[in-house]
């Protein structure tokens, strides 16, 4: 069975019909891309995944258990995660704190023991701060360990987010334009790290208008347009599909 299973998935926003009976199938373990022109649905179909829309149809099933309609926090507790578009990170918190903000889910939240500060709680403290750094280490942050964040570049914090989602210890994380915004080299960094964590373990689904990205990393690719399934497919097959052409470059084309 397939880790993630989609089926007919539909939203409106009034008379918009931003996603339209899309269906597919995520396996464990891979990188599965979504790509299509401005305004395909990208964005909006990430949302209903992960809890930010409900759908107006069509059903999700993680591991064969209906998602669909539940709310981020109950998704991030059966191991989904993602990071958004544009930077969500704490400015006013040290990068390591930033990480550590994705363990919150893990933490024992007692008021009691927080207020008298007990000594499980402080070692507690110290465990998820190590593995904090570890995960900094991991996506290639490591010499920011004792920085700010707003001390850091924007291609930091882009790997910052990723950390801390990571954090959560997920089975299946969502990238939302990871390499938006960056220079060629952060960029191969970034394409480094996403394959990095698909062969850690943790299924990727990546939203990216890199195609050269794309076409490097992905096992799968679903082209959506129009908020319509347009083509799904290895990047090979999808390059060739006519269909495909037309939509980023004109029936002329």
């Amino acid at each position: 069975m397939s880790l993630l299973q989609v089926r007919n998935l539909s939203i409106h926003f009034g008379g918009v019909k931003a996603v339209q009976n899309v269906s597919f199938d995520i396996d464990a373990g891979i990188v599965y891309s979504v790509i299509g022109p401005n305004g395909a649905g990208k964005t909006t179909l990430f949302n209903l995944i992960t809890g930010v829309y409900k759908p107006t149809s069509g059903e999700i099933r993680l591991d064969g258990e209906a998602i669909h309609g539940r709310a981020p926090s109950e998704l991030a507790r059966r191991g989904v995660a993602r990071t958004f578009q544009n930077l969500q990170i704490c400015m006013n918190m040290s990068a390591i704190e930033n990480v550590m903000v994705g363990a919150h889910l893990r933490l024992d939240r007692n008021p009691f023991k927080a207020a008298l500060r007990l000594p499980s709680l402080r070692r507690r403290d110290r465990e998820l701060r190590a593995e904090a750094a570890q995960l900094m280490d991991f996506v290639g942050l490591g010499q920011y360990v004792a920085a700010r964040a707003d001390a850091m570049s924007y291609g930091a914090l882009k790997r910052l987010e990723i950390a801390r989602a990571l954090a959560m210890k997920p089975r299946l994380i969502f990238l939302d334009e990871p390499a938006a915004g960056l220079n060629p080299k952060e960029t191969i960094e970034v394409d480094a790290l996403v394959r990095k964590i698909a062969d850690s373990g943790v299924t990727v689904v990546l939203v990216e208008h890199d195609m050269k990205m794309v076409m490097n990393l992905s096992d799968r690719i679903l082209v959506l347009d129009y908020g319509k399934k347009l083509a799904e497919g290895s990047g090979a097959e999808v390059r060739a599909n006519p269909d495909v052409i037309a939509a980023y470059l004109g029936t002329h084309a």
